[in-house]
């Protein structure tokens, strides 16, 4: 399965998800992105966002500051 990896640290919201459905909109159904982001309004946005959007959020972390996001796109 193919994996692509997106970097939007340092971005603040709305930015992180807009590149995101931006990078998800040109894949294919089935292939997952992976979003990276230290927004702290990202952990709100991103699962309301899958949802919205149809995409299954498939999990999330968060390490130093840095939250992780794999998204797999419906």
């Amino acid at each position: 399965m193919t994996q692509i990896d997106l970097d939007a640290t340092g971005l603040l919201c709305p930015l992180p998800v807009l590149k995101a459905a931006k990078q998800l909109k040109a894949m294919e159904t089935g292939q997952r992105l992976c979003l990276r982001a230290d927004d702290p309004a990202a952990v709100v946005d991103v699962p309301h966002f899958c949802s919205q959007a149809g995409h299954t959020l498939v999990s999330s972390n968060e390490a130093d500051g840095v939250q992780t996001y794999l998204i797999e796109k419906g």
